[in-house]
């Protein structure tokens, strides 16, 4: 959630350190999980981060394959 929401609001690839602070002391995230710290959960944030990324380049890459495919190929 804390990924997806960083990408949305920033759309940077490197989680940054204030923004990933807040959201872990404004979102409850050590009252939901007593045992998660900052530091662990900022690496479980930036692991999330860095999978939805890859997957939204491997998506673009295969649409802009098959857009480019009609195109290059004559008939």
């Amino acid at each position: 959630m804390a990924a997806t929401e960083y990408l949305q609001e920033t759309g940077k690839s490197e989680l940054d350190a204030h923004w990933i602070a807040e959201f872990f002391q404004d979102n409850g995230v050590q009252d939901d999980y007593p045992r998660q710290d900052l530091i662990a959960f900022c690496a479980l944030v930036q692991k999330a981060l860095t999978i939805k990324l890859e997957r939204i380049r491997k998506q673009t890459r295969l649409q802009l394959d098959k857009a480019i495919r009609p195109i290059s190929k004559p008939h």
